[in-house]
């Protein structure tokens, strides 16, 4: 089809009233065999791609939400994984929940939390 035939389409299409439009939409569908039923998985399928397409969450927030009955070796372990002071880490045990480290890849998320869930603690990544 050229392009001139296709304009001339969209000139007449453009040209009708919104009752003639719906006859005319009615009358393809009748003439190509469209139904409801035809149309409805297409529209259905974009929330199915876009779950496809969403990316995997690489970063991570590590919160602690509870220290458990080792709190010392706990805070120790977070000096240790953070580089903060003394009073700092008890802070952050102290005002649960608490964010201990911030954007870390998932490997690293991964392994703070298995380390503090040994102690007892309980941890999220979000």
């Amino acid at each position: 089809m050229s392009a001139g035939k296709i304009e001339e389409i969209i000139s007449s299409i453009e040209s009708l009233s919104v009752i003639e439009l719906s006859q005319l939409v009615e009358a393809l569908k009748e003439k190509f065999g469209i139904s409801e039923i035809m149309m409805t998985p297409a529209a259905g399928a974009a929330p199915a791609q876009a779950a496809e397409q969403k990316e995997e969450k690489t970063e991570f927030n590590v919160v602690i939400t509870s220290v458990g009955d080792k709190k010392l070796q706990v805070l120790k372990e977070i000096r240790a994984m953070t580089q903060l002071g003394l009073k700092e880490a008890k802070e952050l045990i102290d005002n649960l929940p608490s964010t201990i480290k911030e954007n870390v890849p998932k490997e690293e998320a991964m392994q703070i939390k298995q380390k503090l869930e040994e102690l007892g603690a309980k941890i999220e990544l979000k």
